[in-house]
């Protein structure tokens, strides 16, 4: 069944929260963008909702340690979570870090699915994976944002969209994989399809 495309343009800043219980209520429905800090998430976020600046894009990777929540709709809302993996802080943090992406992966009832943002030339590092496994436990849908798709030729970038979908297949949440390029805009159109049809999961009629 196809969902009528959402208007990403009309997205706008609500809240920072650092941990789950300072999130929004938990009700609609929400996706979630997640990745590497410098797998080019902000500029996916901002590159989808046709905005420079909604998303932050950091000169310091992994500076951002807050979930992030942008309306769309009374009912709908994109996230973007904190990014992994070049944060430089002490283990305690990283590991507060964990809990409450663990939480908030398998408690927030109005997620419909997770965007996980890698660099096309580096996919699937240990954070990836640990990300796929949360979702994976909380029984989430993936889908998997190859980012900078334009330093690859189109062959080259086949191959590696093909090598994820066979290194995620043997997990039981559904999993889809596309290319992308913030610079180039390619692959925006795949991307707010996606997101439109788990965004419509949301049963009509249903109100703040």
């Amino acid at each position: 069944m196809e969902h009528p495309l959402i208007n990403f343009q009309q997205a706008k800043f609500q809240v920072s929260a650092p941990s789950l219980k300072l999130c929004p209520m938990d009700k609609g429905a929400e996706v979630a963008f997640a990745g590497r800090s410098n797998a080019g998430k902000s500029s996916a976020l901002n590159t989808l909702t046709n905005q420079n600046k909604l998303a932050r894009t950091s000169k310091t990777p992994g500076r951002t340690q807050l979930i992030n929540f942008f309306s769309l709709t009374d009912s709908t809302r994109l996230v973007d979570l904190p990014g992994y993996g070049f944060a430089k802080v002490p283990d305690r943090m990283k590991r507060e870090w964990q809990k409450n992406m663990s939480e908030y992966l398998e408690q927030r009832k109005s997620l419909k699915g997770v965007v996980l943002v890698m660099d096309i030339r580096h996919p699937l590092t240990e954070f990836d994976l640990m990300m796929c496994e949360w979702a994976d436990a909380a029984k989430m849908p993936i889908h998997i944002l190859l980012t900078k798709s334009d330093k690859l030729k189109r062959g080259p970038a086949q191959n590696t969209k093909l090598s994820v979908q066979k290194q995620l297949s043997t997990l039981e949440s559904p999993v889809t994989v596309q290319t992308f390029s913030a610079l180039k805009k390619q692959g925006t159109d795949t991307l707010q399809h996606r997101l439109s049809q788990w965004l419509a999961t949301e049963p009509e009629g249903s109100e703040d």
